[in-house]
């Protein structure tokens, strides 16, 4: 019988009653960015899109604790950028709550919606203008964010921003709202 290393736990190959050490280290590999132990768990047939007890994926991991590399492999393994946890958090939530715009852009260019919404009906926009990110704004209206886009309560991401007292991104968007008056709200170049 070979005997494989993951995180640590020594796992026999083809044992059933080791999947869960299998899943617990590759969600700790997603975590902490060990690419070995994410690779060996899906190579041993750990499914890409196993989630945890909270719902969350490897790749909503990975993309919340900024293990680029880590969201790389899994998008190439087949990842779905867009699975939701439990609480209705995406991937690309996590990376722009986090602040980390290679990952935003990752999970953008592999399909991650930009103005896909919470349970709340906030998009990564909101979340942004919310917590001041001025680079992932930008990059956000580039890759087509809807402006004025209304959360469930009607709440913009400017009024967002001005609500979290976000005072950076809210001058920008004060600034992108008044030169696109009239027009859909929609920035392609900002």
């Amino acid at each position: 019988m070979r005997i494989r290393k993951i995180q640590g736990a020594e796992i026999p190959d083809g044992t059933e009653d080791n999947a869960l050490l299998i899943a617990q280290a590759a969600f700790q590999g997603a975590r902490s960015g060990d690419l070995e132990a994410i690779r060996t768990a899906l190579d041993v047939g750990l499914p890409v899109r196993a989630r945890n007890d909270k719902g969350d994926s490897l790749i909503m991991l990975a993309a919340y604790y900024g293990y680029a590399d880590a969201v790389r492999l899994l998008l190439e393994r087949g990842a779905d950028p867009e699975v939701a946890n439990d609480r209705g958090q995406t991937p690309l939530a996590g990376a722009v709550f986090k602040g980390d715009a290679a990952i935003v852009a990752l999970l953008l260019e592999h399909g991650a919606k930009v103005d896909g919404v919470d349970p709340q009906g906030r998009t990564a926009l909101h979340f942004a203008a919310m917590f001041d990110r001025v680079e992932l704004v930008q990059l956000l209206l580039s890759r087509g964010a809807q402006l004025r886009a209304p959360d469930a309560a009607g709440a913009t991401p400017l009024a967002a921003a001005r609500a979290m007292g976000a005072v950076n991104t809210a001058a920008l968007l004060e600034k992108l709202d008044s030169q696109t008056q009239g027009a859909e709200g929609t920035l392609r170049e900002p």
